[in-house]
């Protein structure tokens, strides 16, 4: 599988105040290179343990593209700055949930981008289980593991 990079432009690698439930909760920009696959999905990681991840943010059927800026509305279907579908994250919420740790603890976020051959069949709202469902077979990219800091 090829690989993508994916880049986010914070400051030390952590979260600015605005990106978090402390500040405007908006969705960041993402930058993402070596493209070869006509639609992206994206999702966001909180790894709160060795074997449990809380996921922020699940996008999707984005069509190939360098930049998704950033605050990008919670609708669960995106139609401007492009077409996208957006699922249910694991707080129970369309769209971006930014990071909102308890005080006094860093936790570690993990963007992660697929690079798809085909739109993908899962509806809006689904969720991280769908869509892994849903990508199984058509996963042709792979660019993930930029990673940010939070701490409250």
């Amino acid at each position: 599988m090829e690989n993508l990079i994916i880049s986010i432009d914070f400051d030390k690698g952590e979260f600015p105040k605005r990106h978090t439930c402390d500040g405007e909760n908006i969705s960041p920009a993402i930058r993402i290179e070596r493209i070869h696959s006509q639609f992206l999905a994206i999702t966001i990681e909180d790894r709160v343990g060795p074997s449990e991840k809380i996921c922020q943010w699940l996008i999707w059927n984005i069509t190939a593209r360098d930049t998704i800026p950033e605050n990008i509305s919670r609708d669960p279907v995106i139609t401007e700055p492009f077409e996208a579908v957006q699922g249910k994250n694991d707080l129970g919420k369309i769209g971006y949930s930014g990071p909102c740790p308890p005080k006094g603890v860093v936790h570690t976020y993990y963007f992660n981008v697929y690079g798809l051959d085909a739109k993908l069949d899962a509806p809006p709202g689904s969720t991280r289980a769908d869509l892994e469902k849903a990508m199984a077979g058509h996963m042709v990219q792979y660019g993930g593991q930029s990673i940010a800091t939070y701490q409250r």
